[in-house]
């Protein structure tokens, strides 16, 4: 009877914790239609902190569920922003796979390693701070993919002028700022509601 009771209780703490993580999909994905700044013309925009409950979940239930949670959540975007393929240099199946994976599965997916920082986030002050901490290293790692895609995929655009470098000033321009967006928002949301940003588990 205890084996079953634990069973049922394990069950619905799954369910809970999966009605979570699609409501903060939904959120982000809410907060992603909110444009501080228009595209950049093939891709691109700085949001109202959309990533914030990406951030949330990995605190809360760990990198693993954070990294899984991030990737639905790119799948979603992709499919909120599937214009973005028209300007796909070079139409091949390994190519759109290739954008696919940089610029949303694993660029999204990456938000969860926020979830590395969250037994840091234990009080208001410091909390604060190593939360706003692990949402800047995880977009942080989100641009990397952004560059990489930049360079690997779209270079095509950069013209006369260096890959690197037009990778880099194309998406830095619209990343740091939603890094930035991110931190300052955690720093003054943590405070606030810091028994959200306790791990679950």
């Amino acid at each position: 009877m205890e084996k079953i009771m634990q069973t049922k209780k394990k069950t619905k703490v799954a369910l809970l914790t999966l009605l979570e993580c699609a409501i903060m999909v939904a959120l982000a994905t809410v907060l992603g239609f909110y444009k501080i700044k228009f595209g950049w013309g093939y891709g691109g925009s700085i949001t109202l902190a959309s990533m914030i409950p990406l951030v949330i979940i990995a605190y809360r239930h760990g990198p693993v569920i954070g990294c899984l949670t991030g990737c639905l959540y790119g799948c979603v975007n992709m499919l909120t922003d599937i214009g973005t393929f028209a300007y796909v240099p070079a139409k091949t199946l390994l190519v759109y796979a290739a954008v696919i994976l940089l610029d949303y599965i694993i660029a999204f997916g990456v938000i969860g390693l926020a979830g590395l920082f969250r037994k840091k986030v234990t009080n208001h002050i410091k909390g604060a701070a190593w939360a706003a901490a692990g949402a800047a290293f995880a977009i942080t790692l989100r641009l990397v993919c952004h560059f990489l895609s930049g360079v690997l995929i779209w270079g095509e655009y950069a013209g006369d002028s260096s890959v690197i470098l037009y990778s880099l000033g194309y998406n830095a321009g619209y990343m740091i700022p939603e890094i930035i967006i991110t931190s300052v928002a955690i720093m003054f949301i943590v405070p606030r509601v810091i028994d959200i940003f306790k791990p679950k588990s």
